[in-house]
């Protein structure tokens, strides 16, 4: 029987990729998810798992602070004494920045990738005409991953 987990937190740490003995990639961090309100308020950590290649490249946005919404089959795991929440991660959707305090550590690794997707579209899809030049803006798919 597995348990299906499905909730929104923040990056504790900066994520982490490592490779099997057969090469596979895993991709780990961990996730802050807060549960209750007012005094009752409390925060819940979980080690995450995400396992291949899809999450490979991935790593370098689940940076500390990141909210992330994650997906997949809630565990635990035992370690000198002390129980773990685990979760295999099945998907990881990213839903807000980072937080505040660390907007400045890596502002060069953040705009990066954003530019290089903006230069692979190019004017696809604008027939020529600029966004200005037009009530709306034409819908430019982009992805994630």
């Amino acid at each position: 029987m597995s348990i299906n987990f499905s909730d929104v937190g923040r990056i504790g740490k900066d994520a982490v990729t490592r490779y099997t003995g057969n090469g596979e990639p895993v991709t780990g961090f961990s996730l802050a998810v807060d549960s209750g309100y007012g005094d009752k308020k409390q925060t819940i950590w979980l080690d995450c798992s995400a396992w291949g290649k899809r999450y490979e490249g991935v790593s370098q946005y689940l940076i500390k602070g990141a909210q992330v919404l994650v997906q997949g089959e809630l565990g635990t795991r035992e370690h000198e004494g002390k129980t773990y929440l685990t979760v295999r991660v099945a998907d990881i959707k990213l839903v807000g920045g980072k937080q505040a305090s660390d907007s400045q550590e890596r502002p060069q690794q953040r705009q990066a990738p954003r530019r290089q997707r903006e230069q692979s579209y190019g004017d696809a899809g604008t027939g020529g005409l600029e966004d200005d030049s037009i009530p709306f803006a034409p819908f430019r798919p982009h992805s994630y991953y």
